[in-house]
């Protein structure tokens, strides 16, 4: 289980609408416990606190992506002069929000959040919170329907113009490899030349990391599958990488070496550019 904000129905394709279980662990929950936020319950606790005792680098991991997605939206908002983004698995709102990031650059930036997850359409309203000159909207989609929720997103951004596509540890929940690369190009063909792809997921670093994610796994939530930097590479196929490449993420671009610089490289991530 890798990345920021990944939503285990949003990506593994749950049922639309399915009512909150609070008796499972849930990875968007997980996360906002170990990234210090309140929207949790005890079986998330229980399950972030064991797994981070099998494997202490997770919250290092869950924070360098979270540096990583910051990072790479203020990239595209700023010198890349993106004004469009389609956050797609977003998971439950914390600090520095895509929608937040973007509009500190650009007021004027247009967001759509994709998640298909209960639990984050019950806070959805947190995240609708735009400028005065931008737009932001949140959609219930499943990752698995890259047509629908291109669709869907159509309603808000101009899908004729660049768009920032950003999906952030959200592919490890798709259980098939060449599943995932086949939603990655989908959406990717929706979107026009010169749009981006923002992208990190967990990486198969060591016995000890792989332990702690099966164990995850054995909980009943929806399991996360961890991939080699190849992998995650591959999802980049065509498009044109902003340097450094796909590198850990707390290599990418880093500007607070304190925060940054000594992150574990479970996690790794780039920004490519559709030609």
């Amino acid at each position: 289980m890798s990345g920021e904000k990944e939503s285990e129905t949003g990506a593994s394709g749950g049922g639309r609408g399915a009512a909150i279980d609070a008796s499972v662990p849930h990875s968007a929950r997980i996360w906002n416990y170990w990234l210090g936020g309140k929207d949790n319950y005890a079986v998330d606790r229980a399950a972030g606190d064991a797994y981070r005792e099998a494997f202490p680098d997770v919250v290092d991991i869950a924070r360098s992506s979270r540096y990583f997605l910051v990072r790479s939206i203020r990239y595209l908002a700023g010198e890349a002069g993106i004004r469009q983004f389609l956050d797609v698995g977003t998971g439950l709102p914390t600090v520095d929000n895509t929608h937040e990031v973007a509009q500190r650059v650009a007021p004027e930036a247009r967001v759509v959040y994709v998640d298909n997850d209960p639990l984050v359409l019950v806070h959805a309203h947190a995240l609708l919170t735009s400028s005065s000159q931008g737009a932001t909207e949140y959609i219930q989609a499943d990752v698995h329907e890259p047509e629908a929720i291109l669709a869907a997103a159509g309603r808000t951004l101009d899908l004729t113009r660049p768009v920032g596509l950003i999906l952030s540890g959200i592919l490890g929940h798709v259980a098939d490899y060449d599943e995932a690369r086949s939603i990655v190009a989908r959406l990717l063909d929706g979107l026009p030349a010169g749009s981006f792809l923002s992208l990190n997921d967990g990486m198969i670093t060591d016995e000890a990391y792989a332990r702690a994610q099966q164990e995850y796994n054995d909980t009943g939530a929806v399991p996360y599958n961890l991939r080699t930097r190849d992998q995650i590479a591959g999802y980049f196929e065509g498009l044109e990488l902003v340097e450094p490449g796909v590198v850990p993420v707390p290599l990418w671009r880093p500007d607070l070496p304190e925060l940054d610089g000594g992150q574990p490289p479970n996690a790794v991530g780039g920004v490519g550019r559709k030609p």
